[in-house]
């Protein structure tokens, strides 16, 4: 559940706090008053607005804060896959907006805005005024259907996927083979050159840098040998610095005795004098091991010059020059055997087709058994919109070509009035009725996820009447078993409201400012009178105003 709407700094707003409440929240208000800038702000939190659009004209810094509260296990599992705090049910979206930036957290941790949208996308859901628009796009229509099957479909829409990228790799590789047949003769000599010069070189994995080390070695000898020779004579034991520690040892050893501080010099002196004899035996041997064999460094310096040839040809290492070797080998293997692999890949781009088209036909029967389950009660929540004589189905067609998303196209077909033919929605539906539709759509899927939360911003646009009224009826319940949050101008579905809140616009130090406020019952009904009877408020609709609510919360006691 939403608990609360913290903006600050945003449009109208300098600092607003709403709590809302479980089932049907309504928000309404003037027009121009700034419900939008509420549902902008929710929007921008969730990742899925501008935050840097709503911001006031010259404040420094914004910010909207979204409190939800949820037992979701789903929830749970991914702050915990996110490596983010879980806080006790509690989930927290912020974005604020500071010095041209905008930052989201989720339960105080910086996040990006994917992660913010992932998360969101299992607490609410917004419908927009405008998204039953999405309903003229048959694209959507299947997006719904397979949202709507099990999970056996999306199981089967991962092996159809498989399938589907077998086949794309098996028509590349037939592509790539028959284009390469035409230059066969020429392609296999050069292949033949390539393997030919890298495995004339012989290449050992490592031996470069080996040969490297070796080569800065032997070029450097004389300064080597040099600073070898002269350091040995500074550390030595004939006048060097061993010399001078082992008498000074010598010296301290006698009086050592004497005080327990120089028994502890004298003990760290004759360490340094281990140190130096053991660094003049290793330097001795160094230097009588040591050679210099001009031959050796020709013939590393002509093998380096070999390497870095090839490297400049077939890779930046010896284990990329390999690697190229055995690919080209493997190219001059099906070049030379041509027809035979064209063959096989022949029968592989058949198999792969067979099981793709296979995995197609499983997925379409799964979506149909899906449709006809959900065309069902999509009439049924149709019919109870004031749809009276509604028909309404789901119907498939075959794509030219198959996808990794199967190989169907699903159209919605309607006929809402008796004795016309069903055709399909997009092309007889009106705005007012695509909203309807949309809500009855919506109220379905609530059913099938796990969303707590869904916010309706006039979605009750071009409907009026015993219409209204319906909708009324659906929102009311939907709001039973999920939390309902909906910006709307008719005053049917403020009527069915468990909370009401105001968003008014007021002039304040020559500042126009928005509040958002909740209604006591008594306020409730002065707003539904102002929606009814606009500028003039009369008695009678207040009466009026007064009789809806009332019948508004017996509808709702009675179960709508």
């Amino acid at each position: 559940m939403l608990r609360s709407i913290h903006v600050k700094n945003l449009a109208l707003i300098d600092e607003e706090e709403i709590q809302l409440k479980d089932g049907l929240n309504i928000l309404t208000g003037e027009t121009g008053a700034g419900k939008s800038i509420v549902i902008g702000s929710v929007s921008a939190a969730l990742g899925t607005g501008s935050l840097k659009e709503l911001v006031r004209e010259g404040a420094e810094n914004a910010m909207v804060e979204l409190t939800f509260e949820t037992e979701s296990s789903q929830i749970h599992h991914l702050l915990e896959e996110m490596d983010l705090p879980t806080m006790d049910g509690e989930v927290i979206i912020t974005r604020s907006f500071r010095k041209g930036r905008s930052i989201s957290r989720i339960n105080g941790e910086t996040v990006n805005v994917a992660r913010v949208r992932e998360i969101a996308s299992s607490l609410i859901d917004i419908h927009g005024q405008h998204e039953h628009q999405s309903l003229l796009y048959p694209r959507y229509h299947l997006a719904l259907v397979d949202s709507f099957a099990d999970s056996a479909l999306e199981e089967q829409k991962r092996i159809c996927k498989e399938n589907w990228h077998a086949w794309q790799e098996a028509s590349r590789l037939l592509e790539t083979a028959l284009r390469e047949a035409p230059d066969r003769v020429r392609q296999i000599d050069f292949l033949t050159y390539e393997i030919g010069e890298i495995d004339d070189a012989a290449l050992k994995e490592g031996e470069d840098e080996v040969l490297e080390a070796r080569y800065r070695k032997l070029s450097n000898a004389q300064r080597i040998l040099e600073a070898a020779q002269q350091t040995q004579l500074l550390t030595g034991s004939d006048s060097g610095a061993l010399m001078n520690v082992s008498q000074a040892s010598g010296i301290l050893a006698r009086i050592s005795s004497l005080d327990e501080e120089l028994q502890e010099m004298g003990e760290m002196l004759s360490q340094v004098e281990d140190l130096l004899g053991d660094f003049n035996r290793a330097m001795s041997s160094f230097l009588d091991d040591f050679s210099y064999d001009e031959q050796e460094l020709d013939d590393i310096s002509r093998r380096l010059d070999l390497i870095n040839r090839l490297k400049t040809k077939y890779g930046k290492t010896i284990s990329e020059i390999l690697a190229y070797r055995d690919e080209q080998a493997e190219k001059l293997r099906r070049l030379q055997d041509h027809d035979a692999y064209v063959a096989g890949l022949r029968k592989r781009l058949e198999e792969s087709e067979r099981k793709l088209r296979d995995a197609c036909d499983a997925v379409t029967v799964l979506r149909k058994a899906s449709a006809r389950q959900l065309s069902g009660l999509i009439r049924k929540s149709l019919e109870e919109l004031n749809f009276l004589d509604v028909r309404f189905e789901i119907s498939f067609e075959p794509l030219k070509e198959m996808t990794e998303n199967g190989a169907d196209e699903a159209v919605f077909l309607i006929s809402t009035n008796p004795g016309m033919p069903m055709r399909p929605l997009q092309s007889v539906a009106s705005g007012g009725e695509l909203s309807r539709i949309m809500l009855g759509i919506k109220t379905i899927m609530a059913q099938k996820d796990s969303i707590e939360t869904l916010i309706f911003d006039e979605i009750d646009t071009g409907i009026s009447g015993r219409t209204a009224q319906k909708v009324s009826e659906k929102m009311a319940e939907l709001a039973k078993s999920r939390q309902v949050i909906a910006i709307t101008h008719l005053a049917q579905i403020a009527s069915m409201a468990d909370a009401h809140f105001l968003i008014e616009k007021n002039v304040e130090a020559g500042q126009t400012r928005t509040h958002v406020r909740e209604l006591e019952r008594g306020e409730m009904i002065k707003e539904l009178a102002r929606i009814l009877g606009g500028a003039q408020i009369t008695d009678t609709v207040l009466k009026s105003a007064e009789e809806m609510k009332k019948l508004a919360d017996h509808q709702k006691q009675a179960g709508v």
